[in-house]
């Protein structure tokens, strides 16, 4: 029998329209086939009924039951309900079996206030529950499954006689029409947490109901289509980038606005990208369709550098690449295109990127000069959520939230749409005020009464109720097939769909009645041979996909994963999709109570294929693509075996490049402790390695010689055990050590060591890594200026094809331009470098470049801008746990705040320096030690100042930073004068000069001379 969804008869098998309404009716699905639907549970039971079969005789009571059995039975199916059982003398309904409506909620209210006012005329009265929620129903059974049957039974025993209790999401839906009051917390059997319920106490006629946007004329959007169109024009005339921003509800109008100005633009390039609703780690999907639709770097003529980058993010080349690029060589490829004509590009859904790729997007809009770019966005406001700062502060961003329309508006969209065949006027109004402004639900629910065909379908209630409804007037053959395209995402293939439904053989056919439907539309294929589809609005994708019982969603993506593995070679991104895929047909079977070999195996294999796309991620420098992925690699299949602990170091890395030290730690500690209990001794000292240049500067505990003793010790090990990838670990262990106390010739020679190891073992990241830390050895050790320079300009020449390598040679440059007095060419570069490294997103990087600034800034004569400089620096670092670098930043901190006379803050900058530095930080122990001694010659305190300035020279001279040498003893110089012995500062300041000279520091030499001869007139 198939249930009528209009007036609730019950109709032979085969019947295509009710007999007694004459409404088309939904072909019975196939026997057995499960659904996840929303549906609303009534339970209705008998007050009082054990008193009464007291009271009765037997033969009076079982006519009194079937009475209210059969009225109870006909109430619910006048409302589009079905009974599923009679329990005693209690009543299970369910509303949404078989077929759902939009206002399956109002309806249960409905039969539930005609059901409770029927029963004293049988001489009883009722307690009613009613619970909106998931549930999987099987269409042979018309059972409904789940824990909303549970609470709706549950309201129903804990209801007073004659009361109604409607569960949370129930009263939600019904609330405008309506009355109710809340109910105390209720303690409810079975469920662990307190439940607040709504007591009816009124029902109104009407109730309305939400919706979202399908593609209709454009109505009431001329403001902003004027906006958008402003901003066009802008961008032209102007040759600027301008970033515009259209936010609003699914279903609002964003897309329909944004087709509305495309197709007026005439002479414009327009290139689309999306975000994928399940791609976290995917994180430059939307920029590698933007790319693929532009002309090529190398026939756009870019430069080398800017072609080597593209090449490498499109997965034409192999080689490693820091992600720092890739901002830069996007904006190269936008505004180079922009030369021939305008670039609106367009990107959709970027509420799901990734962080990575919505700084990019910033990176374009801040950056892009003397070209005409409009880089236009759609997101839901949960953007906002993500990123509270999107746009702000920028004067080329512009920011929209479409509103719903005016009650006008959607009249002229409903009269737009019918023609000329209009609505009756009561279903005409229901429309208007269900859809609430929001111009899809309008579209949708004309498309429902418009297949219908009689005027009768139903308003849906919610977004979900509108989608599901639609799909559920599907052919079985049809929505199968929307299902399974469901389950490959928004856009979906062809063969996917076959490969996944083997059983149907006319899936053209159903594609074909499915884009007639406007359920989806024709789409440009990403597979070779393919033809491509894609839904009109991801909401309907979610709504056929969560009808999927679980186990069959977990099924499908696997299936899926092996169907692509097979067909999508040429994918750049396939490890990141197949890896989803494998993931969610895993944790599907898992959460289903799965745990054996087979899903083991499936947990192994989306491992497997996240971690290589992780570390896909770490070489293009994603560091938070690459920790997403590899993190859900970990969490996949637990790391064992040697590739586990790779992976465990692996995942470390990426924490450290995105500044989450704290997680970086732990997963160092895990592998070390898995290499240990594999007794593989070379991934053993490896891993101790890694861990220990990490502890070097989160840890003051763990000082210089304990990062050189293990280091060392490691070396001498893995010498004789000849694993190239493990010494060059322990050496960038020991360059480390090295760097702690500042012995930057034993940084310089450790750095070799690194370099030729890495070499030889293909570790191209580390080898870029060891190569960064030259510049800063020559500047801070005791090469002379006239020596270091040179080897830093040639260093910062051959850098320009690697920005991050780039930006930091240029800083050490800018250093010893400070000591030549070149402070405007100094501040150039460090603009330059600070620009790079902001690009780059790395924001332990960008705070080191105040090692640079403040002491230029110092140099300069100018501690205010110093200590702005460096404060924030300080606070970056102490924010992220880092101690080696904010030990002597903190240090510099003080020297900005004392020059400003600001004595208070300047000895809690030296609390920091002190606190953070390990008892062999000697360049910090002297730097701080010298600080404070000033502030306490400051206060009078000249015996305690002495000390400290002759105990700050001591731990200086125990390092090679010649400079720091000379600038501890200016301190001690300081102090002397201040005490009044000036007489004997001499001696101090002729050795801080003979420093200077030695490392060619001009503006300090010439100062510390004249200084001398000052106190010589004196004396």
């Amino acid at each position: 029998m198939i249930t009528c969804p209009s007036c609730g008869r019950e109709n032979p098998a085969g019947s295509r329209f009710c007999n007694a309404c004459g409404a088309p009716l939904a072909e019975a699905d196939t026997p057995g086939r499960e659904y996840r639907k929303v549906v609303t549970v009534l339970f209705c039971d008998v007050a009082g009924s054990t008193s009464l079969g007291e009271s009765v005789d037997p033969e009076t009571l079982r006519t009194l039951l079937g009475r209210y059995f059969d009225e109870m039975k006909a109430i619910v199916e006048r409302h589009g309900g079905s009974v599923e059982k009679f329990i005693g003398d209690a009543v299970m309904a369910v509303f949404g079996v078989p077929q759902l409506h939009e206002d399956d909620a109002l309806r249960a209210v409905r039969a539930a206030v005609e059901m409770r006012d029927a029963l004293p005329e049988l001489g009883v009265e009722a307690r009613i529950g009613l619970n909106t929620g998931e549930v999987v129903v099987g269409t042979s059974e018309r059972l409904a499954t789940g824990d909303a049957v549970n609470v709706a039974a549950r309201l129903e025993q804990v209801a007073a006689r004659g009361e109604i209790l409607l569960g949370a999401e129930t009263a939600r839906l019904v609330r405008d029409a309506v009355e109710t009051e809340a109910t105390d917390p209720l303690e409810l059997k079975g469920k662990s947490e307190p439940l607040v319920a709504y007591r009816l106490t009124a029902l109104h006629d009407e109730a309305p109901a939400f919706a979202r946007q399908l593609d209709a004329p454009l109505v009431g959007r001329e403001r902003e289509l004027r906006r958008l169109q402003e901003a066009f024009a802008q961008a032209v005339d102007d040759r600027s980038c301008q970033l515009f921003t259209i936010l609003g509800a699914a279903g609002i109008g964003k897309s329909r606005l944004t087709a509305e100005f495309i197709g007026a633009l005439g002479d414009a390039t327009v290139v689309r990208g999306r975000c994928l609703p399940y791609g976290e780690g995917i994180t430059y999907w939307p920029v590698i369709e933007v790319l693929k639709q532009l002309p090529s770097a190398v026939e756009l003529g870019l430069e080398p550098a800017a072609v080597a980058a593209v090449e490498r993010l499109l997965g034409e080349e192999q080689a490693v690449s820091s992600s720092e690029e890739i901002p830069w060589a996007v904006r190269k490829v936008l505004e180079t295109a922009a030369e021939s004509s305008p670039v609106v590009a367009l990107f959709d859904d970027i509420h799901w990127a990734e962080p990575t790729f919505l700084d990019l997007l910033e990176h374009v809009a801040d950056l892009s000069r003397e070209a005409p770019i409009v880089v236009l966005c759609l997101a839901r406001p949960e953007l906002l959520d993500r990123r509270p700062g999107w746009g702000g502060g920028k004067l080329n961003a512009t920011t929209l939230l479409l509103e719903p329309l005016s009650s006008t508006e959607t009249d002229e969209l409903l009269e737009r749409l019918l023609g000329e065949a209009p609505l009756a006027p009561d279903l005409q109004q229901r429309i208007r005020e269900a859809a609430e402004g929001n111009p899809l639900f309008v579209e949708e629910m004309v498309a429902l009464v418009e297949e219908s065909g009689d005027g009768e379908v139903s308003v849906p209630g919610t977004i979900q109720a509108l989608l599901a409804a639609r799909l559920d007037q599907l052919e079985p053959a049809e929505r199968g097939v929307l299902e399974r395209g469901s389950v490959e995402g928004r856009v979906f293939h062809r063969g996917a769909v076959q490969a996944l439904a083997p059983e149907e053989t006319h899936v053209q056919l159903r594609l074909t009645g499915l884009v007639r439907k406007e359920l989806v539309r024709p789409d440009k294929a990403q597979l070779r041979g393919e033809d491509a589809y894609r839904f009109r609005h991801l909401l309907i994708r979610d709504a056929a996909y969560d009808a999927l019982p679980k186990a069959t969603r977990g099924e499908l993506h696997e299936r899926f994963a092996t169907w692509l593995e097979e067909h999508g070679a040429e994918l750049v991104e396939l490890d990141e999709i197949v890896g989803y895929h494998l993931e969610q047909a895993y944790r599907y079977r898992v959460e289903l109570g799965g745990a054996g070999h087979t899903e083991e195996s499936l947990g192994r294999r989306a491992a497997t294929r996240l971690r290589a796309a992780g570390r896909r991620s770490l070489t293009v420098g994603d560091a938070n693509g690459a920790s997403n992925l590899l993190r859900r690699a970990a969490s996949l299949a637990e790391p064992s075996g040697r590739d586990g602990v790779e992976l465990l170091l692996e995942l470390a890395s990426a924490h450290v490049y995105s500044g989450d030290l704290r997680d970086a730690e732990a997963r160092r500690e895990e592998a070390v402790t898995l290499a240990r209990g594999l007794g593989d001794r070379v991934m053993e000292l490896r891993a101790e390695c890694e861990l220990g240049d990490l502890r070097a500067i989160t840890t003051p505990s763990f000082t210089a010689e304990d990062v050189l003793d293990l280091g060392l010790k490691a070396v001498r090990e893995l010498e004789a055990l000849g694993d190239e990838q493990a010494l060059a670990a322990a050496w960038a262990l020991i360059a480390t050590g090295e760097n702690l106390r500042a012995t930057w010739q034993g940084v310089e020679v450790a750095l070799e060591h690194v370099v030729e190891h890495a070499h030889r073992s293909g570790d191209r990241r580390r080898e870029t890594e060891a190569l960064l830390f030259l510049g800063p050895a020559l500047f801070w050790g005791p090469t002379p200026l006239s020596a270091g320079l040179p080897r830093l300009e040639a260093i910062r020449q051959s850098a320009r094809e690697d920005k991050w390598l780039e930006a930091w040679s240029l800083r050490p440059v800018a250093g010893f331009y400070a000591m030549q007095g070149r402070f405007d060419e100094a501040r150039e570069l460090l603009a330059r470098a600070g620009s790079i490294l902001e690009e780059l997103g790395r924001p332990l990087d960008v705070s080191t470049q105040a090692f640079w600034s403040g002491p230029l800034e110092l140099l300069a004569g100018d501690p205010a801008a110093a200590e702005r400089e460096l404060g924030p620096a300080c606070e970056t670092l102490e924010a992220s746990g880092e101690k080696g670098w904010l030990s002597t930043m903190a240090a510099l901190h003080a020297e900005a705040l004392y020059a400003q006379d600001r004595l208070e803050e300047a000895e809690a900058a030296v609390r920091v320096s002190r606190d953070a530095a390990t008892s062999d930080d000697y360049d910090a122990q002297g730097l701080w030690r010298c600080a404070e001694a000033k502030v306490l010659a400051r206060r009078g305190q000249f015996e305690e100042a002495e000390r400290l300035a002759r105990e700050a020279i001591d731990q200086i001279d125990r390092t090679d930073e010649v400079n720091h040498h000379a600038e501890v003893r200016m301190g001690l110089v300081e102090v002397l004068r201040l005490a009044g012995r000036a007489d004997e500062a001499g001696g101090a300041l002729g050795e801080a000069l003979a420093r200077y000279e030695q490392k060619g520091n001009e503006v300090m030499t010439g100062r510390a001379r004249a200084l001398l001869d000052e106190l010589s007139t004196t004396n």
